[in-house]
């Protein structure tokens, strides 16, 4: 179900109905879970009981390693551990594995071909994984109510597990972050200004920019790049760069303000990633739950950067690696976590031989536009699959005489203006203080956007991220 359609509003409606309803204040995390599943299940309600399957997992597992005997609390989280990823490999990596290693005409490999994806497995998985570690490393102790009923933690878990603004397409939920907030809300408690600010600025990325764009980057597909000129070809790649922000950004947003439209505060995802200076930077900027969750999970127990230096530069390509992979079953993907961790371990490298030295202003916006184009260049492999992205960018070499597609070319530019100013404000704002100067102009500008969903969307379609 996106959260651009008419069956979601109406869900949405009738959920804030009776999540507030007087009569049902006790019930509320049962409404919420209740309206969590619909959501699932629409479209293809058979993969319901794989999250069920997962959840339940999860749940027997995470209060067996805390109510448990102690020698057996590793067995638990191990065997928790070892299922998510299991139920993670089977759906997701099978494709990859059938057309690696077998032949998918037939048979075993045909079979494993056909295998589907269920929406958002990458991300409940990974959340059902955080929830065992957390609970095992004794490290958010305090944040767990799970000693008590056990009722009462099956209906938490499920609900951690479950909750729809997050469920497709992140943010990924840190358990210890998470369950501290369940409880009883208030309406009076809403901060409506945040939620729709999040909601028009969301839905305005989303179905404005990133579906406006969609149709303009189609292009960017085997065959029809062929015969595009090389500065169409960049301009395209531009745009698809503005357009996956715009996407999954704007998806990101969304959730924030529905959760809020709840009583959940759900963690920043983006911070404004196209301004970064360093790839490092790009990376505490860019999906922020998934690169925190990287570095809580995967990098600091390899060993993060207390081995010595080889082994930090091995570290980094090994968790952008694992990284890629989880973003889609193939190998581009993996081809793309190798040049962002390849990247990483440079840009370290070169911070170890030259110091750390504060750049003056132009080098560091020649830093910043080399990191953007660096990006940009790499979401090829997010686009095409590797042999087209050769391709393409053979043709970005050789087609410098064709004739440019100037409509094209101005409709890309003119769609992916929102994302530079979205950042540009954001520069403006806090580091040159502008944005206290016209402060009561802000309110126009939201409206103005609202005014630009109504009449000036584009043609409705998936969010990206939902194929990982």
């Amino acid at each position: 179900m996106l959260f651009n359609s008419l069956e979601f509003i109406i869900l949405l409606v009738i959920t804030f109905f009776f999540y507030y309803l007087p009569l049902l204040s006790r019930v509320q995390v049962p409404v919420l879970i209740l309206s969590s599943l619909c959501f699932y299940a629409y479209g293809q309600p058979i993969l319901l009981l794989l999250l069920l399957f997962s959840a339940a997992i999860n749940i027997f597992t995470s209060y067996k390693v805390v109510t448990g005997s102690p020698n057996r609390r590793k067995f638990y989280v191990t065997m928790g551990v070892v299922v998510n990823l299991s139920i993670l490999a089977c759906f997701k990596y099978s494709p990859l594995f059938a057309k690696t290693l077998l032949d998918t005409s037939q048979g075993l490999g045909h079979f494993l071909l056909m295998m589907p994806l269920p929406i958002g497995i990458s991300f409940y998985t990974f959340e059902g994984i955080s929830l065992l570690v957390d609970v095992y490393s004794n490290k958010h102790r305090d944040s767990f109510a799970i000693k008590g009923p056990v009722k009462k933690h099956i209906i938490n878990t499920l609900f951690f597990i479950s909750f729809f603004p997050h469920l497709i397409a992140g943010p990924i939920l840190k358990a210890y972050q998470f369950y501290p907030q369940i409880g009883r809300k208030y309406l009076k408690d809403v901060d409506w200004e945040y939620v729709a600010k999040k909601l028009i600025m969301g839905y305005f990325l989303k179905m404005v920019v990133a579906d406006s764009l969609s149709n303009l980057t189609f292009w960017m597909a085997s065959p029809y790049f062929e015969v595009q000129s090389s500065l169409t070809l960049l301009t395209m790649l531009f745009g698809y760069s503005c357009q996956i922000f715009a996407d999954f950004a704007g998806y990101s947003l969304i959730a924030l303000g529905l959760a809020a439209m709840f009583g959940y505060s759900l963690m920043d995802n983006f911070n404004f990633p196209y301004i970064s200076t360093s790839f490092s930077e790009f990376w505490r900027r860019w999906h922020i739950s998934l690169s925190t969750f990287l570095k809580e999970y995967l990098y600091i127990p390899l060993g993060g950067n207390r081995k010595g230096n080889v082994r930090t530069y091995i570290n980094l390509l090994l968790t952008m690696v694992l990284g890629g992979l989880w973003h889609g079953a193939a190998w581009s993907y993996a081809v793309w976590g190798a040049f962002h961790g390849g990247a990483l371990a440079i840009e370290r490298f070169a911070q170890n031989f030259t110091g750390s030295k504060e750049p003056g202003r132009l080098r560091t916006f020649f830093k910043g536009l080399m990191v953007f184009c660096f990006v940009s260049l790499a979401w090829l492999l997010f686009k095409l699959p590797f042999e087209h992205v050769v391709q393409y960018l053979r043709a970005i070499g050789t087609n410098i005489h064709v004739k440019n597609e100037s409509t094209l070319i101005i409709c890309l530019l003119l769609y992916s203006i929102p994302v530079v100013l979205y950042h540009l404000n954001y520069v403006l704002s806090t580091q040159w203080k502008v944005h206290d100067r016209f402060r009561t102009y802000r309110y126009l500008a939201y409206g103005f956007l609202l005014f630009m969903i109504i009449v000036n969307s584009g043609p409705s379609g998936a969010f990206i991220y939902f194929q990982f």
